[in-house]
């Protein structure tokens, strides 16, 4: 009997996932991704420090995450605190989990979870995993009046460091009681350490793909993990590769059964769980590119209209495709502007927002007097502002 209980299980997951083809309207708001987003986000993340779980700064940057999604139009009631307390040594530790609702048009009670986790250890966690929240971010915001068959999870979780605490505690007594599934889970999307290292040659991304746990979901996870392969090229420029399931958040859901597939860097950073897991070392781009690939992928596996819903949605935000370079530079840094404006400006701003150098006007603005480090280059016009990581050499 319990064989045959596991084939209904994998059979019922492996139909629950539609082949994929290029949907226009998917792409459109694949590229409503802004890089400018993706590296304020970053620096916005950096800037609360280390965020050991049930800190002080573990707590603001969740109060941080959850005023992102409030200025996104997201209401009160659809977001949820989700509390949690674990012991280490004599102390008991509490930290919270943030959960945001989207409910879907067609199955408003059967969830496609999309996750990661925002504590970090001994450094600013930029890479592991403010990439995994910047993305996340960008996901909910593009996504927020996209109506979708079925409801999304946004799922920030604390305590990953500490041993996966956070969507422990979820998975075992939000989604789950005992043996009791409270939640219809579709599928649970993970992102974590998509950062990239800078220096490398980023333009692949592991598909992580379960292969042990719960023998009950390992097809139906290995389907879904193939459909993100073909998502991720079909809404953006990244190559792919597959990769065991690593040890984040998807794994307490595996473990009770879920469908769980996610995105991990393929040229592995050794900079998280150290002082140097920063905004200085990790690659922006690469994290816009995933993020490019992860609201392709998150429509489709929620199934968006294929509608295109305004004028907005049918065009690229052009200005994404401004460019300062060369990058690393050294005397000079050129700007490459998609349309000519009546004016613009440009500012330089050091990692901890004092500004270097103002110009107005200049596509060649002269930085030999700058000293080498890591900054911000900010591109200002009476529209649009763009923002852009700058190495002077």
């Amino acid at each position: 009997m319990k064989k045959i209980l596991s084939l209904i299980v994998l059979s019922f997951g492996l139909q629950s996932f539609n082949s994929q083809s290029f949907i226009q309207a998917y792409q459109n708001r694949a590229n409503q991704v802004s890089q400018t987003n993706i590296t304020t986000n970053l620096q916005d993340f950096s800037n609360f420090g280390i965020k050991t779980t049930g800190s002080t700064n573990n707590a603001n940057a969740l109060n941080w995450i959850k005023n992102k999604y409030l200025s996104y139009g997201y209401s009160a009631s659809q977001i949820v605190e989700d509390p949690f307390s674990y012991t280490s040594g004599s102390n008991t530790i509490n930290s919270k989990n943030l959960v945001i609702t989207k409910t879907g048009t067609v199955y408003p009670n059967k969830f496609v979870i999309i996750c990661g986790h925002f504590d970090s250890i001994n450094g600013p966690g930029v890479n592991d995993n403010g990439s995994g929240t910047s993305i996340i971010l960008e996901a909910a915001r593009i996504l927020k009046d996209i109506p979708t068959e079925y409801s999304i999870k946004f799922i920030h979780f604390s305590g990953e460091e500490q041993g996966l605490r956070g969507s422990t505690h979820y998975a075992n007594t939000v989604a789950y009681q005992g043996t009791n599934r409270v939640l219809d889970i579709k599928l649970v999307f993970n992102l974590d350490q998509v950062g990239g290292r800078v220096g490398n040659n980023n333009n692949t991304i592991y598909c992580d793909e379960d292969m042990g746990g719960n023998p009950n979901n390992t097809a139906a996870s290995v389907a879904a993990t193939q459909e993100l392969v073909t998502l991720t090229g079909l809404y953006s420029p990244l190559l792919t590769d597959i990769d065991t399931a690593e040890n984040t958040d998807y794994v307490p859901f595996e473990l009770k059964g879920e469908v769980i597939t996610g995105y991990f860097e393929k040229i592995r950073s050794n900079y998280p769980h150290t002082s140097n897991d920063t905004f200085a070392n990790t690659d922006p781009v690469y994290i816009y590119n995933v993020g490019k690939a992860s609201v392709g992928a998150l429509q489709h596996f929620a199934v968006a209209t294929t509608s295109i819903l305004s004028t907005e949605e049918n065009t690229i935000n052009e200005w994404e495709e401004a460019t300062i370079y060369p990058n690393p530079a050294k005397d000079f840094l050129n700007i490459k502007l998609p349309k000519k404006p009546k004016t613009f400006s440009f500012e330089l701003i050091d990692l901890l927002g004092h500004s270097f150098l103002k110009t107005e006007n200049q596509t060649k603005i002269n930085i030999s007097g700058i000293s080498k480090g890591v900054y911000l280059g900010k591109i200002i016009t009476d529209k649009h502002t763009v923002v852009r990581k700058v190495m002077i050499k």
